[in-house]
């Protein structure tokens, strides 16, 4: 596998889309659909195939393009358009060039409506294409029976109606038609009824639902249970049915949209081709900034780059904001509703995209340029005057008082460096007294550096509200670091981030990186601390009674608990038993004392 696939692949995003193999020439060879692209893509390499054409294929790959989506359906549609449009080599068992299906209300007197995968331009209105055949089927089955639009193919104009041409047919008297053929329904009634069946097929199915509710209504008052079953079955399609696909519009523009996303060093560019209402072409692309070029000069530059390279010629460019550039007879629109707004929201996914994996592949090429990234981030948002490289956070631990002690976790460059953490049991504080623990290991922790030369960190993160962190600026001040360490708390309940000398708290992103950062620290912290005071509270009380007995030492002691398992079994064991354990001598001194 080269090189350029295991990075794509390690990037490549968990979400539904459409991925296309290169050949070694560029060339596209296969389109494919998929509901997760990592999965989906990881398996032509991980696995040996067990087809022969597929092992042809994954020998040919060189590269792996993507376009990602926003739900499944959408990801039939795109490939579609895409195998249609490209015609990749290994794309055989769609040769057939099968469409999805769209509803029609057709361009004539007393127009028909019904599912057609042929678009003709006469004037008809197409709606769709849609996925799913069985809510198409559904939807106009019950628009035939509540608006009873005709099936026929006759030739109904005035003309041939008034000459009486036509006889009413079986749909008439089965009450599926009103029978426009000799005149008993006028074609205003029936145009009425197209216009609101117009609104449904556009997503408006208020009107429809309403009737159908009353229909039902009107079954069950009548005791007719069985046909309100099933118009409320009917009922549960249509409203499931409102499939207004992003990467396929009902109304058949041709287009050009342009997504935009940039950061310090270069803006990216998506670019998505619509024809007859789909997208037939996806292309992301970067520009490296040289100047202050604006984002409405860069836009421009690609717009022009585009249209050259792929031979555009779209009289409506869809951006998300008007470019520096004018071009004759072009309409440039930025939506903010609507089918347009959809595709645009498409195209800006796929710039966002391109631009997270660009990111993610220069940092698995270089993981110091993610550790910079993430600590330049942290200086930012914290305005410290230095890049944090070395963090150290402090938190304590006590329970009721008893045993209190401190841990101290230190940061290197965003990691965490474990030989350099420490504990501290407090010395000089008395019951459970969080600020006066947290200013004694502050003091002791920088006075000992000081002493012994040592590295100082550029942050010092106290796990705390702001009585806590008051203590520990107390403590720097008194040792002369206060203001030349930078030193925050953050308090647990709200994720609040204090300064000392600010009352008011700082509130980072929840899904910044700083705040992940400074939540792993205290985290860490907190582990390191419990697992300490976990331990001393254990051994404080399992051993102090023996330890208090002269004679009897560490192994004596081993013995002993590894044969009671406790100090109460100890207590209530016979003479002989404890004897037989560590002898006669040793055992006479347990014995002593208990008796005591």
């Amino acid at each position: 596998m080269i090189q350029e696939i295991r990075d794509t692949l390690k990037i490549i995003p968990q979400g539904p889309g459409c991925y296309q193999f290169l050949d070694e020439k560029g060339k596209i060879i296969y389109v494919g659909k998929a509901k997760n692209l990592k999965k989906r893509v990881s398996s032509y390499f991980n696995k040996i195939q067990d087809n022969p054409k597929t092992r042809i294929l994954v020998r040919n790959i060189r590269q792996i393009k993507y376009i990602v989506v926003n739900t499944e359906e959408d990801t039939f549609l795109l490939e579609n358009n895409l195998i249609k449009e490209l015609k990749p080599r290994y794309n055989v068992m769609l040769k057939d060039d099968k469409s999805y299906p769209s509803i029609v209300i057709t361009n004539e007197y007393f127009p028909r409506v019904f599912k057609t995968r042929n678009i003709v331009k006469d004037g008809s209105k197409y709606f769709g294409p849609y996925t799913s055949v069985v809510a198409v089927d559904a939807l106009i089955d019950v628009i035939r029976k509540i608006y009873k639009v005709r099936t026929c193919r006759l030739n109904l104009t005035p003309e041939n109606i008034a000459a009486g041409k036509f006889k009413v047919c079986l749909e008439y008297h089965i009450k599926r038609c009103d029978a426009p053929c000799v005149g008993f329904q006028l074609m205003e009634e029936y145009n009425k009824n197209i216009a609101e069946i117009t609104e449904i097929l556009k997503g408006n199915i208020s009107l429809i639902e309403k009737q159908i509710i009353d229909e039902m209504q009107h079954c069950s008052d009548n005791l007719r249970f069985e046909e309100a079953q099933q118009l409320k079955e009917k009922l549960a399609l249509i409203r499931n049915f409102r499939e207004k696909s992003q990467v396929v519009s009902n109304v058949h523009y041709n287009l050009d949209v342009y997504g935009f996303a940039e950061d310090e060093n270069s803006a990216y560019i998506n670019y998505l081709h619509v024809v007859n209402g789909g997208v037939i072409q996806a292309y992301t692309f970067e520009y490296k900034k040289k100047l202050d070029e604006t984002p409405e000069e860069l836009l421009g530059l690609g717009i022009v780059e585009m249209r050259q390279r792929f031979g555009s010629e779209s009289k409506e460019i869809v951006v998300p904001f008007i470019p520096d550039l004018k071009l004759t007879g072009v309409e440039f629109s930025v939506p903010q509703r609507g089918d347009k707004k959809k595709l645009l929201e498409l195209s800006e996914k796929n710039v966002k995209q391109y631009k997270i994996d660009k990111l993610k592949k220069a940092e698995m090429l270089n993981p110091e340029q993610r550790t910079t990234r993430i600590l330049k981030t942290v200086q930012k948002d914290l305005r410290l005057k230095e890049i944090p490289w070395h963090i150290e956070c402090f938190d304590n631990s006590n329970i009721q008082g008893t045993n209190p002690v401190a841990a101290c976790v230190v940061f290197k460059k965003a990691k965490p460096a474990k030989k350099d953490y420490r504990h501290f049991n407090i010395k000089t504080v008395t019951g459970p007294d969080d600020f006066a623990s947290m200013a004694e290991i502050i003091h002791r922790r920088y006075s000992r550096a000081l002493n012994e030369g040592s590295p100082l960190p550029q942050l010092i993160v106290i796990d705390g509200g702001k009585g806590q962190l008051h203590a520990a600026a107390d403590s720097l001040q008194k040792i002369g670091l206060y203001g030349k360490i930078a030193i925050i708390g953050i308090a647990k309940r709200l994720e609040e981030i204090y300064f000392p000398e600010d009352s008011v708290p700082l509130y980072i992103d929840k899904n910044s990186e700083t705040l992940k950062l400074i939540q792993q620290l205290r985290d860490e912290a907190h582990r390191f601390g419990i697992t300490h005071h976990r331990n001393r509270r254990s051994k404080s009380q399992v051993t102090s009674e023996l330890d208090q007995i002269k004679g009897i030492g560490k192994e004596t002691k081993k013995k002993l608990l590894t044969h009671f398992k406790s100090i109460k079994r100890i207590k209530e064991a016979g003479e002989e038993e404890i004897i037989s354990v560590i002898g006669k001598g040793k055992g006479q001194l347990i014995i002593d004392y208990f008796k005591k």
